[in-house]
């Protein structure tokens, strides 16, 4: 079984290679089960298909860190890179358009300004 963090420090080859060992071995132990076996064959049928996963999610995570770093600095990003939220965040007015007044609101905050009263104790 294959550790998420020692496949980091591997390159592409290798993972690629890797996975097609691990795909060869899936198959393998997918005749032994048809043609009925080991227990111990079969069960390990489940921790390879689990390392074939571990293996395609960093190659995967590598794949968009690459392209994150390539897209560095450009005006627009890619849709796949860009934060989720959700649409209605996605589609809320920034901090700067909210807070933005037309000029007729402006000038009736400045011809009448908010009225302050002095409270008798």
């Amino acid at each position: 079984m294959v550790k998420a963090y020692e496949l980091r420090g591997q390159s592409k080859e290798d993972l690629l290679k890797q996975l097609s060992e691990h795909r060869k071995e899936l198959s393998e132990l997918a005749v032994a089960k048809v043609t009925g076996g080991a227990a111990s064959k079969i069960a390990k049928i489940k921790s390879v298909r689990k390392s074939i996963a571990r293996i395609l999610t960093v190659h995967n995570q590598q794949q968009k860190e690459g392209i994150r770093k390539a897209s560095a600095g450009q005006k627009y990003i890619s849709k796949d890179l860009r934060s989720k939220k959700t649409r209605a965040m996605r589609r809320a007015l920034t901090k700067a358009e909210r807070s933005r007044k037309t000029l007729r609101q402006q000038k009736k905050d400045i011809h009448f300004p908010k009225r302050r009263y002095a409270v008798k104790a």
